[in-house]
């Protein structure tokens, strides 16, 4: 890789600068993409790219995304689909605090962001990106990294200019260390614009540890159990988060009969078809199971509502199976085993492969009733012919139809109110769903970066009308006029937020709150016209508000964005 060199008369040398070889390096760790949202300190780094243009120099793309939570979860979005880490950069410590939400859901669901910002110079005068500006007093913190130390693995300040490339390093490796995350380093503008006169060759030389491997006594024992086991299940959220996982799980339940739940699904970890596809919801089976595997799953059942009965082995298996960056998560675990979910199963099913105690006989006639409880789950599936005679579209038919209209290999990015029972995806990487963490906004800026990594793709964005309020519509979709990233946005509208509503009503079923359905303080009525915030970026805009209109207008709405391009949203008022 060829080094820029800066021709700029202010510096008046020809060194490189630091911010020259931050953004090389940045490429030598594979980040394709540069999420900049700029301020007064970032100068040097449009210097820097400058000169890289000039000079043919390898550097990422850079991407001006005018909000900050949409710059990290279109990072977030690119990795998920690709497994590629990727660079944000925001402003000081008010861009750092517009982070917090996204950078937050990167945490909780182990995805390695590399987050930069920039920082008050160190100088106050003398010193070529000095204080010029008024701000830059104010803007100067005592702790910056503070702001994110609970949400982030990792986090530093550039303080040598040679040390721009060793800090890239650092963040990579540390971000790609089992269990991913989230870092966050601080690049005063001073340091950024200063010359590298120390030689560090040895800067790009790094390498990720390994996902810990599951120890063979672990894997022993949980075949063994599996082997004696007459009722287990196997409930996860994560086993699709790659596409070795989604087949690993997909292989061992169904040669060995072992219902699959996926309860808060984040990822789509088994086929709507597959015989050992239980649905969504732990229910009779987690009532009754003899052994329990939470498969990648952080809340494998919500104890206040179901729990395992008395006797029953619980094994947990992810990463990091105990969780420790939750301060507090009580489920019992009679096995812990660390390690990506394909390698575990993967090794569990060549034991079990010449188990001496796997009673086949037994297996098959459990198979056979799961297949039957299954298709009787699958028959429960609201068809797209199924309008509702009412007059009112409800969720579960709004997801058949979304299902039917954008077909199989589309991506899918859930930000809460698509029903996936309903929405029959078969392969694996084809759904997404909102981090742990819950916060809001996440789903348009996710799918922008899913369309980014995947340009012959369609990629689908549903969202309830909360959660597309949140994701600052305007700069979002002038990101996807701007970046040409013609992504459909799907809006189930039911004028209010959904989750306080429910929440409200499952804690006060006969209080006052529940008189007025638990509106109070989830009332987003009157409801703007979304269908037309699109159009201002050149997108187009649909309005749906009776059912015979809906699968229609999905259609029209799916030939705007693969044959001409541009992208759509559909605003479908919803009664739920």
């Amino acid at each position: 890789m060829v080094g820029s060199q800066s021709n700029a008369s202010e510096i008046g040398q020809s060194e490189r600068s630091a911010s020259d070889l931050f953004l090389t390096q940045l490429v030598a760790f594979g980040v394709d993409y540069f999420f900049a949202n700029g301020g007064t300190d970032f100068p040097p780094i449009a210097e820097a790219f400058a000169r890289a243009e000039q000079s043919g120099t390898v550097v990422p793309r850079p991407m001006v995304i005018p909000h900050e939570n949409l710059a990290v979860s279109m990072a977030h979005g690119v990795y998920m689909t690709t497994g590629r880490p990727q660079a944000v950069m925001v402003h000081v410590n008010v861009g750092t605090a517009n982070t917090v939400n996204a950078v937050l859901n990167a945490s909780r669901d182990e995805t390695p962001v590399l987050l930069f910002a920039g920082r008050s110079p160190y100088s106050e005068s003398g010193r070529h990106g000095t204080r010029t500006r008024y701000i830059h007093w104010a803007q100067e913190m005592f702790d910056q990294g503070g702001m994110l130390r609970e949400a982030v693995k990792w986090d530093y300040e550039l303080h040598l200019p040679e040390q721009a490339g060793d800090m890239v390093a650092r963040a990579w490796q540390v971000a790609m260390t089992a269990p991913r995350g989230p870092v966050y380093a601080t690049l005063p503008r001073d340091v950024l614009a200063d010359p590298i006169r120390v030689s560090r060759p040895d800067a790009g030389r790094r390498a990720a540890p390994a996902a810990p491997h599951p120890q063979p006594d672990d894997i022993r024992t949980l075949a063994d159990w599996i082997a004696g086991a007459e009722r287990p299940l196997i409930v996860t959220q994560g086993a699709g988060r790659t596409q070795a996982g989604f087949d690993a799980l997909a292989r061992l339940a169904e040669r060995f009969a072992l219902p699959v739940v996926s309860f808060h699904p984040r990822f789509l970890n088994i086929a709507a078809d597959h015989p050992m596809n239980l649905g969504s919801l732990p229910g009779g089976l987690l009532s009754q199971a003899d052994l329990v595997i939470a498969l990648d799953a952080d809340v494998p059942w919500i104890p206040a509502l179901e729990s395992p009965p008395a006797g029953c082995r619980v094994v947990h298996v992810a990463t990091d199976p105990a969780y420790t960056r939750y301060p507090m998560r009580s489920f019992p675990s009679d096995l812990c085993v660390a390690g990506e979910t394909a390698d575990v199963l993967t090794a569990v099913e060549a034991l079990l492969d010449r188990h001496e105690r796997l009673d086949r006989k037994s297996i098959a006639g459990r198979g056979e009733a799961l297949r039957a409880q299954s298709q009787a789950l699958a028959g429960k599936r609201l068809s797209p012919d199924a309008m509702p005679s009412d007059g009112r579209i409800g969720p579960e038919w709004l997801s058949a139809c979304i299902g039917e209209a954008v077909g199989p290999d589309a991506i899918i990015v859930n930000e809460y109110p698509l029903r996936l029972d309903h929405c029959p995806q078969t392969r694996g990487g084809t759904y997404f769903g909102l981090s742990a963490a819950g916060g809001l906004g996440w789903g348009l800026g996710a799918a922008l970066g899913a369309k980014l990594a995947n340009p012959d793709r369609l990629v689908v964005a549903t969202l309830g009308d909360g959660a597309y309020m949140f994701a600052n519509p305007t700069a979002s979709h002038w990101v996807g006029e701007a970046h040409d990233l013609p992504v459909l946005t799907i809006v189930f509208n039911n004028q209010l937020y959904g989750a306080v509503r429910n929440a409200t009503m499952a804690m006060y079923k006969t209080g006052v709150a529940a008189r007025s359905g638990g509106r109070m303080l989830a009332d987003l009525s009157p409801s703007p016209a979304f269908e037309k915030l699109v159009e201002a970026s050149g997108g187009v805009g649909f309005r749906v508000e009776r059912p015979e209109d809906l699968r229609d207008t999905l259609r029209r709405a799916v030939a705007v964005v693969t044959e001409e391009r541009r992208q759509a949203l559909v605003n479908v008022l919803c009664d739920y």
